[in-house]
């Protein structure tokens, strides 16, 4: 990474680990730079993220803090190797916020993704005409030649959900499928895509019923993440006016953890959320 150079999702993700397990083993950042044989600017940047690490310097300092799990040392190498990546969603860049793409590289690294969304669809469900109206109707302008881009950009999204790529689990509330924002044709073809998607193994949706008023009004909508074999909450997202703020802390990432849980227990069971959306999809049918 380049002197200077914005930090990857991927390099600060490495960066906090190896800080933590140099905390664990009581190293302070000169004993850890002498591991390597490197400095401690070194170090303090390939903590912050603003460097990456070569997968020898893993290997070398997972070594000096008994790090022997194989899991998490082939997750940490494998971050090494690929901080630089070049995703298939950079093609779009100049149409994206750098917040964005931080948010497309934790989809495209994770094995378990949670949405929740009060007011909307969440975007991994959407359609593209369902995505266009509501992009189109967003707060930030967007001039009309770019909504295709964006729109383009977040069926490159679902594409890992298709493909059984990660655990989605989409929860939404009432309101998002019972007072649409969109027009009545393109509600009922989202409604239908809600239904066919939930047919995948891959996908669990819930539905959180409108009697549960207070709990939609008191949890803003969000994105979690988990990049192992267990779903345990490792980044969150957060959309806010200013753009896409990212969770990493181990209290935030307990918080919103619970948050989901209690989502999650107050909302209809799968069945009963497709049985739902069936009977609104048949009413809005009617004439």
């Amino acid at each position: 990474m380049p002197t200077g150079a914005r930090p990857t999702v991927r390099s600060r993700r490495l960066g906090a680990a190896l800080r933590q397990y140099r905390h664990a083993a009581k190293f302070d950042q000169p004993q850890a730079a002498e591991v390597i044989a490197s400095s401690q600017a070194r170090i303090s940047r390939i903590e912050s993220g603003h460097m990456t690490a070569r997968v020898i310097e893993v290997r070398l300092l997972l070594d000096a803090y008994d790090v022997r799990d194989p899991e998490v040392r082939a997750k940490l190498e494998d971050l090494a190797k690929h901080s630089k990546k070049r995703g298939w969603w950079l093609e779009h860049a100049e149409h994206l916020r750098p917040d964005y793409v931080d948010h497309i590289a934790l989809e495209d690294d994770a094995t378990y993704i949670r949405q929740w969304q009060p007011v909307l669809v969440p975007g991994l469900l959407q359609t593209p005409a369902y995505a266009e109206a509501v992009i189109a109707a967003g707060t930030d302008y967007v001039a009309p030649e770019f909504i295709a881009q964006l729109v383009k950009v977040r069926e490159g999204r679902q594409a890992k959900i298709e493909e059984g790529g990660a655990s989605y689990t989409a929860i939404f509330w009432e309101a998002a499928i019972a007072h649409p924002l969109v027009g009545a044709e393109i509600h009922r073809e989202q409604l239908a895509a809600i239904l066919e998607a939930s047919k995948r193994k891959n996908v669990t949706v819930q539905v959180l019923p409108f009697s549960a008023v207070a709990l939609a009004a008191a949890i803003p909508a969000f994105s979690s993440f988990s990049f192992d074999s267990e779903p345990a909450v490792e980044a969150v997202t957060i959309e806010n006016l200013r753009g896409t703020s990212i969770l990493e802390a181990a209290e935030d990432l307990a918080a919103y953890g619970n948050a989901y849980d209690v989502l999650r227990s107050a909302a209809l069971a799968p069945d009963a959320s497709a049985k739902l959306i069936r009977d609104v999809l048949r009413n809005a049918k009617e004439p």
